[in-house]
């Protein structure tokens, strides 16, 4: 088997368990390369019922000239024009990259996970691959992390720098999780969003990896102001065991302090699946009305295949 085969399956199944490091997420680049980015043609984010349209690049500013009969008035230069008595306009340019944000939600409904990881470290793996495909892009990479009671911003850079500082960050906040007491004081996710948007230049890529715990009409609210000026692609990240209860039966559970035996009848495994059905339904009518593709990752499942099946669909990365 060759070696670059070899390693991408074994990172495959690397990142499990309850938390992850950073020297995992920087391995991550190794799998990048797989994530083939859609041809020009395939703008906007994931195709289909709720496909959102391509949103146009930035303008930066290019250079000052005299004023011409058709220039927009809204664009003189009035400075200049004071100081040379003549009339100028300044002229801007179609910027060539689009910056990526990732939005990585480690909240304390991310800990959990029945079996092969937690959401938060799908959640994580997700980030790193988008991370480093963007970089390999040659796009300016940033985010936003969204804890309990705080939020850490990276601002986009193009650089391999600011990807691994993005990653030490994602690593920290992930390993909190673990560490840190639980806060009477959180969050709500509208106002997480709200820190998003005033971080995010028009016309950027948005990758919004969440379980969208908390979701609600002011969550929704910031995400429609959000997509009008970006590309905004949702990843909703659950658990087997959110969607669907075991066998009949009697269960133990814990919450690392105390035990608890849970009885599962076929009555409640019913209502419990009928419960997530309307709640991802819920979701999926909301960030429709947004005009944000949604996309879904399981626990069970490896973010790499995922993503890979998102960019064949046409979801633009920039």
């Amino acid at each position: 088997m060759p070696h670059s085969q070899f390693t991408s399956r074994s990172m495959l199944s690397d990142i499990r368990g309850a938390s992850v490091e950073q020297a995992q997420l920087i391995r991550c680049r190794f799998q990048a390369g797989q994530l083939k980015r859609p041809n020009s043609k395939q703008m906007g984010a994931l195709q289909g019922q709720h496909m959102s349209p391509h949103k146009g690049r930035g303008l930066s500013f290019h250079h000052v000239r005299e004023y011409q009969g058709g220039d927009e008035i809204r664009h003189i230069d009035w400075r200049v024009t004071a100081r040379t008595t003549k009339a100028h306009t300044k002229i801007f340019e179609e910027e060539r990259e689009r910056p990526v944000i990732i939005c990585l939600d480690q909240r304390r409904t991310m800990a959990f996970g029945s079996r092969t990881r937690f959401k938060s470290v799908s959640a994580c793996h997700a980030a790193a691959l988008l991370a480093w495909a963007g970089l390999e892009s040659s796009d300016r990479i940033g985010g936003i992390i969204f804890q309990d009671h705080q939020h850490r911003e990276i601002r986009p850079r193009r650089s391999q720098k600011n990807v691994l500082h993005f990653l030490h960050q994602a690593c920290e906040a992930n390993q909190a999780l673990l560490t840190e007491q639980q806060s009477d004081e959180t969050l709500a996710l509208a106002q997480h969003f709200e820190a998003l948007r005033r971080i995010t230049r028009p016309g950027s890529s948005v990758f919004i990896i969440s379980d969208f715990h908390g979701f609600d009409q002011a969550a929704e609210r910031q995400l429609t102001l959000l997509a009008r000026h970006n590309s905004v692609t949702a990843i909703q990240v659950f658990d087997e065991l959110e969607a669907a209860l075991p066998q009949t039966g009697n269960y133990p559970i814990s919450n690392g302090k105390q035990r608890l035996q849970l009885r599962v009848t076929r009555e409640i495994q019913t209502q419990f699946s009928n419960h997530f059905q309307a709640r991802t339904q819920d979701l999926q009518g909301s960030l429709q009305r947004c005009r944000i593709s949604l996309s879904q990752l399981s626990t069970e499942q490896e973010p790499l295949r995922i993503l890979q099946q998102s960019f064949k669909q046409g979801m633009q990365l920039s």
